[in-house]
């Protein structure tokens, strides 16, 4: 599939259901999961667009123009689960990608106050529609993992967390439930995902429980855009993330570490690209994807629209060009958003 396709795809989605979706939750994105020419891709599922499939499966525009085959995926075995108290497995852990076991392991957000939280985030929506639970317990995640690994064979799994109040971010306690899942499944990579920690040294923590790769997600390099976007998170300087990447490198290694750069909240593309650049140079990887209004936002309410779509295959083609030069892969992470790519239009790029 060409890349400004993929873009088309990402931003105006696809008239196509899909048994795997994610709805509302932490991060910018409510999608999809399918396959599109056997590559796993997240999507929205819109009704007005301009995208259709058709009764084998191809993707055509409303003049007939067929860019790819797509195919959902399945409905996974292990959301028929409960856990010995009584539990859905779904509500503690989802399926994204094709396979990867994805959870938010606290549904709750110390920033989710009207004046503070992310404007692009929902990640107490889910909770308030008992479509998940508060906090998942690291042995009902080991127990998850297990029955997703058996009956579906999901490979690897993401965990992130609300921001606590605590000096930790939230790190002390996805360590406890990577130490389980490790325990349960000890072949299944890991990505954790948090704030920086105000005490860097739980950065090697989260690596000496087992996680296998790690994202600090700063979403816009921009103070401005953070300031106006996520006023609570813009309060942690970028000079702390600097640090907090350069640390994990350190702990992780090079190309185990990631960070969402979101386009479409209004950064001048030309320094949105040099800021990825810069990143990737340090051993980062710039996993970019396009800003799109989630059901239950601030940015919903803003009446705030998505990117368009040649901004863009314009910004993912120059990203994924420096990330090419310079042998940077998001599969290669092992674990965790970059590795899976279905958010992003870089694997279309070869990145």
């Amino acid at each position: 599939m060409e890349l400004r396709h993929r873009s088309e795809l990402a931003v105006r989605g696809v008239r196509v259901a899909a048994p795997v979706r994610r709805v509302g939750g932490a991060g910018p994105s409510d999608d999809g999961h399918v396959r599109i020419d056997g590559v796993a891709s997240a999507v929205p599922l819109l009704d007005d667009s301009p995208w259709v499939v058709d009764e084998v499966g191809t993707v055509r525009d409303g003049d007939g123009l067929a860019i790819g085959l797509l195919e959902p995926v399945a409905r996974p075995r292990f959301y028929d689960g409960v856990t010995t108290d009584g539990i859905p497995y779904d509500r503690i852990a989802r399926l994204h990608g094709t396979d990867v076991l994805a959870t938010t392991v606290v549904q709750t957000c110390v920033r989710y106050l009207e004046h503070t939280r992310c404007r692009f985030c929902a990640i107490e929506e889910s909770l308030r529609a008992e479509s998940t639970v508060r906090v998942k317990s690291p042995a009902h995640l080991a127990e998850v993992a297990e029955a997703a690994r058996r009956l579906d064979g999901v490979r690897q799994a993401v965990l992130t967390t609300g921001t606590s109040a605590t000096a930790d971010r939230g790190a002390r306690h996805l360590a406890r439930c990577v130490e389980a899942m490790k325990a349960a499944v000890p072949d299944l990579a890991i990505q954790v995902q948090c704030e920086p920690p105000g005490d860097l040294g739980w950065i090697t923590h989260l690596r000496d429980a087992g996680a296998d790769a790690i994202g600090i997600h700063v979403e816009s390099m921009d103070d401005a855009v953070r300031a106006r976007w996520m006023p609570g998170k813009a309060t942690v300087g970028l000079d702390h993330y600097w640090a907090s990447w350069h640390e994990a490198v350190r702990v992780f290694g090079t190309n185990k570490v990631s960070t969402y750069l979101l386009v479409g909240l209004g950064e001048d593309p030309d320094e949105l690209v040099a800021a990825a650049c810069a990143l990737a140079d340090a051993g980062v990887y710039p996993f970019v994807v396009p800003f799109r209004p989630l059901a239950g936002t601030l940015a919903m309410q803003d009446g705030a629209e998505a990117p368009d779509p040649a901004v863009l295959t314009d910004v993912t083609g120059r990203i994924a060009a420096h990330l090419r030069s310079i042998g940077m892969r998001g599969e290669d992470q092992g674990a965790g958003c970059a590795a899976c790519g279905a958010c992003s239009a870089l694997p279309t790029a070869g990145a």
